[in-house]
């Protein structure tokens, strides 16, 4: 399996809050981990939650014994949201900070994959296609039929999320696993670059690179010549590659 994982600090932001993460080693019972977080919080704390959640996050997986990916994926989330909490009570430089996170890992030819907030994950073949779904006003709005999903990309309360690790003190989680073919990319990414490049432009990326390292510098430029508004995140996996 091939991954590549890059982060930028944009065009206009000072200071780069997003973090990603991506490794093909064990890390307890799950065989690799990839992650995306993009953190909220004046100052230094945005940047803070990210990493910090995901240090938690793989802390908590290595010493975990539960072979139910389900379990220890969610557990561990569950687990950064109460240190995110804990640590922003006790620091008033923190006070407010949070996260989104997407961590997805793969088990011989079935994904598992768990988010909060609105980074997403998607699934690039003949198409593209979102697997994740946005924990945020605008996405709800879609589904309660106010908006259309065309008007959800440019409505001014795009960024506002309704789901993040360290906002309150139960979390949802929501898990999901998917089925993988040869053919296969995974896209994991902030909205640093789906807010900044359209979802057929970044199939059009992936699928015109000559590898996922060609292809994740590529989605980044693309997202800084698009105004680079935002961090951009990626976190790339190639699960079949021509050799197996």
């Amino acid at each position: 399996m091939k991954t590549f994982a890059i982060t930028d600090v944009g065009m206009v932001r000072q200071v780069n809050q997003d973090y990603v993460y991506a490794t093909n080693k064990p890390l307890g019972s799950l065989p690799n981990l990839f992650v995306v977080a993009d953190g909220m919080g004046g100052h230094q704390a945005g940047d803070y939650a990210s990493k910090y959640t995901v240090e938690v996050l793989c802390r908590e997986l290595k010493k975990s014994t539960d072979t139910d990916v389900e379990r220890a994926l969610v557990s561990a989330i569950k687990t950064a949201n109460t240190e995110i909490i804990r640590e922003a009570s006790s620091d008033p430089h923190l006070k407010g900070m949070g996260t989104t996170v997407v961590a997805a890992t793969i088990v011989n030819q079935m994904m598992y994959f768990a988010n909060v907030g609105d980074s997403r994950l998607y699934l690039i073949n003949q198409g593209i296609l979102q697997l994740s779904k946005d924990h945020s006003l605008v996405e709800e709005m879609v589904r309660l039929g106010g908006i259309k999903p065309e008007e959800a990309k440019h409505h001014p309360d795009k960024n506002i999320i309704t789901r993040a690790i360290g906002a309150k003190e139960n979390v949802e989680v929501d898990f999901y696993e998917h089925r993988l073919k040869r053919g296969d990319i995974i896209l994991m990414c902030t909205d640093g670059l789906s807010n900044m490049v359209e979802d057929e432009e970044l199939f059009h990326i992936v699928q015109g690179s000559r590898d996922i390292v060609e292809a994740g510098t590529s989605l980044v430029a693309a997202a800084k010549e698009n105004g680079g508004t935002d961090n951009i995140g990626v976190v790339l996996a190639e699960p079949f590659t021509l050799t197996e």
